[in-house]
């Protein structure tokens, strides 16, 4: 129905890469039709918190299995891998979730700190046992948020341990994250992170559905979406096809354009048409001064519209990407 109004899903089919919708089971009841009408849509699913040690084995099984059939990945959380580690009980953790059937374990740093060559071990015993680690960024006491800096250090520790992806926590979708103490996205905040990290790495945890519909409208429909409850997936699917944040919330998916002087503008035409670009080739092409650059460019990364990386050829120089327009 009404084919024409619809924008293709880029990833239609599973198992994608990105647009990953992330639901949370909290034992609630639903109907299996409607979850076989859904599960297309859906890529994978959290049991909640502490809900594993509820159940006996052979119920949580099933309970997994049943989102196996419909190709629909399974983890367990941050909240229950901190308790093991505190417990000291890691290695049988690891071989209850493997026997299980769980596919991804979720590691946080909310009540503990995990030193870079902690992480790499426990990276390296899931990898051994074909589990996928899922490394959660965040606190969610909002007395104790994470600054803009330490949010980096803990993304970098993560991907030096071969994280695809990271899970930036949200909590309950308030005072957490990205988000402020009503709910809404600290846009400022959202644009130093994708400054450095390129969005397709991160799966945003957004409870909300406004927090939903932004962060679509400002990434396009190959966002990664987490911590949703399953009588949002049709909506969500809605609107990465291009409807409900139209016609609903008044939300368009129109690219961004460069704010600022014309220099930083003409600095993000270049950057754009060359797809990447070091700060000396930047200097030499447009002619303008090193301080108009650097500051042109602190301000592109400021609006999350370029990327910096460091030069493998000499990690003293740093490159500049445009975003990619799937994502803005």
């Amino acid at each position: 129905m009404l084919d024409h109004l619809s924008t293709k899903r880029i990833d239609w089919k599973k198992p994608r890469t990105d647009g990953l919708t992330y639901i949370v089971d909290k034992f609630q009841g639903f109907d299996t039709g409607n979850f076989k009408l859904m599960s297309p849509l859906i890529d994978m699913v959290k049991i909640y918190g502490a809900l594993p040690l509820l159940m006996s084995d052979e119920q949580l099984q099933d309970r997994i299995n049943y989102y196996h059939e419909y190709d629909v990945l399974v983890s367990v959380g941050s909240s229950l891998t901190e308790y093991v580690l505190l417990e000291k009980s890691l290695d049988i953790y690891i071989d209850d979730v493997k026997r299980l059937g769980f596919d991804i374990i979720e590691i946080g740093e909310n009540n503990i700190e995990l030193p870079p060559e902690k992480k790499k071990q426990i990276s390296d015993k899931l990898i051994e046992k074909k589990i996928q680690p899922l490394w959660k960024i965040g606190k969610k006491d909002p007395r104790r948020q994470l600054t803009f800096e330490q949010t980096i250090v803990k993304v970098n520790e993560a991907l030096n341990v071969g994280a695809e992806k990271i899970l930036l926590e949200g909590n309950l979708g308030y005072a957490a994250g990205i988000y402020d103490e009503k709910g809404n996205i600290k846009w400022n905040a959202l644009g130093a992170i994708t400054s450095k990290l390129s969005p397709n790495r991160i799966i945003f945890e957004a409870p909300l559905e406004i927090q939903q519909s932004a962060l679509i409208a400002e990434f396009g429909q190959r966002v990664n979406l987490g911590e949703i409850d399953l009588e949002n997936v049709f909506s969500i699917e809605s609107q990465r096809k291009g409807f409900l944040s139209r016609s609903s919330y008044g939300i368009s998916s129109m690219k961004k354009i460069a704010k600022g002087s014309p220099a930083t503008k003409f600095i993000y035409y270049v950057i754009r048409n060359r797809n990447s670009m070091e700060q000396s080739e930047l200097i030499h092409t447009t002619n303008l001064p090193r301080r108009t650059v650097q500051t042109g460019l602190e301000e592109l990364k400021e609006q999350g519209l370029i990327v910096e990386k460091t030069n493998l050829d000499d990690i003293r120089k740093k490159i500049y990407y445009a975003v990619d327009d799937e994502w803005i």
